[in-house]
């Protein structure tokens, strides 16, 4: 019996699964994604919320939609190329070096789609739908990575559909705009599971030097998975201001949105462990089933300033907050019998500032260039292999071709440089008791084109 009481006290260690919701080395903080408009990522984002003649604007600012006349549909697509990868090393709770390799590249090449659609009304009346991803990455390490006791897997897709509505309040001077979120959020998460840790502390110390080798720690690796999906419900607002012939200053926030997750646990045991949990009667833990989980995505301030110097040359700034407090905590519940499993995050508001200029080349191509500095929301202290993130720098450059009066089409390219992530985890010994110690070396590339029809 004081064995089976092990078992279910340390059980806890195997459902570090915790990193949940959290996503391996990203392009933009956390697991934000900024690429709703390949036009403004050739200005590295600065002035997204006060970009006249962008239809993602039902989005990044409603109230610009008034600026519009007839119909406008644009469709962006994005390419991320993310390469990120491990090296270092760690140790199990006998002291003994984790086995494995350093993961290989844990980013492979995403692409981003977005499509958007706006009417302007006679009567200073707008409104505009948008399809787009604001949060979601896809990393996965080999399944032999050292440290795939804490990340194998990360996985997550957030699509939102955006109705958004504005009005001239001062015609062609202040205009006002609101829509409403409607969101679907997909997560798919894995880890490799040390049931031989999990055996090995459930036993009395005096009979550990002996345990067999399925009982030791890494000598019986298991899988999890975990997959989860739900709807919700958010909003934006937004204002813009022709303070002067040449002065636009823009303003929108996009809400929090809650996800009540719920999906499947999958749990892969080996053999030997699984006849040893039922011989102590704990035949019930580890089993496959149902789980739910609270998700919240953070809302998002934005502040961006324009000035036309002359008839070629725009000068566009933004500076953006992220409130990443919504997620301080993930909490995975098992409806089986297994406990709860918990991690904290920590996560605290992040900033990212832009500066970017637009110089009309001719009536038919406008250049434009940007630098922003990205913040990360993790710290040292939580940063795990699931989101090894740390803050960045974006170069961007990009072009509008202005192929006829109706048709333009957009190019961009941005190289972002995050600072090197430094990942160093101790888990404590009640819970496994293993360490893990090393950085990554990441650099990311974005691609875009993008093409708007107006009618």
């Amino acid at each position: 019996m004081q064995y089976a009481h092990r078992i279910t006290r340390l059980s806890a260690l195997a459902m570090g699964i915790a990193g949940a919701l959290a996503f391996g080395q990203v392009h933009a903080s956390g697991f934000q994604l900024k690429e709703n408009s390949v036009k403004s990522m050739g200005s590295a984002f600065s002035g997204s919320a006060v970009a006249k003649d962008d239809t993602s604007v039902v989005v990044n600012n409603p109230a610009l939609m008034t600026r519009f006349t007839g119909t406008a549909v644009q469709t962006d697509l994005s390419v991320i190329n993310v390469d990120s990868e491990f090296s270092g090393g760690g140790f199990d709770i006998t002291g003994r070096p984790l086995s494995g390799s350093n993961g290989g590249d844990v980013g492979d090449p995403a692409a981003v789609p977005a499509m958007s659609v706006v009417h302007k009304f006679d009567n200073g009346l707008a409104v505009g739908a948008m399809v787009s991803a604001p949060f979601g990455l896809k990393t996965e390490y080999e399944r032999d990575f050292v440290g795939r006791y804490y990340a194998i897997e990360s996985g997550l897709e957030i699509v939102n559909l955006t109705l958004s509505a504005a009005l001239d309040v001062v015609p062609d001077r202040f205009s006002v705009g609101a829509g409403l979120v409607f969101s679907r959020a997909d997560v798919t998460l894995s880890k490799a599971v040390d049931f031989g840790s999990l055996l090995f502390l459930g036993l009395p110390p005096a009979a550990r030097p002996t345990a067999p080798a399925f009982a030791r720690p890494q000598g019986s690796d298991g899988f999890a998975e975990i997959t989860g999906a739900d709807n919700g419900i958010g909003w934006v607002i937004g204002a813009a201001l022709q303070a002067t012939d040449k002065l636009t200053i823009g303003f929108s926030h996009q809400s929090e949105i809650d996800y009540d997750l719920e999906g499947e646990a999958d749990w892969t045991v080996p053999t030997q462990a699984r006849a040893t949990l039922d011989a102590v009667g704990r035949a019930a833990l580890f089993r496959d089933g149902a789980v739910t989980a609270d998700l919240t995505t953070p809302s998002i301030t934005t502040l961006a300033v324009s000035y036309q110097f002359t008839d070629a040359f725009k000068l566009s700034t933004t500076y953006a907050e992220t409130g990443w407090e919504s997620l301080e905590e993930v909490r995975i519940n098992f409806a089986n019998p297994d406990p709860d499993s918990v991690e904290e995050f920590n996560w605290s508001t992040t900033r990212f500032m832009a500066l970017g200029g637009e110089f009309k080349l001719n009536d038919a191509w406008m250049l434009r260039a940007g630098y922003a500095y990205d913040e990360t929301p993790t710290t040292y202290q939580f940063r795990t292999p699931r989101l090894p993130d740390e803050d960045r720098k974006w170069y961007s450059l990009g072009a509008t071709w202005q192929f006829s009066d109706a048709l333009q089409l957009n190019f961009a390219y941005t190289h972002i440089k995050p600072d090197r992530p430094v990942v160093a985890i101790v888990t404590p010994p009640a819970q496994g008791g293993q360490r893990l110690f090393g950085s990554y070396d990441s650099a990311v590339n974005l691609f875009g084109v993008s093409a708007q029809y107006r009618f």
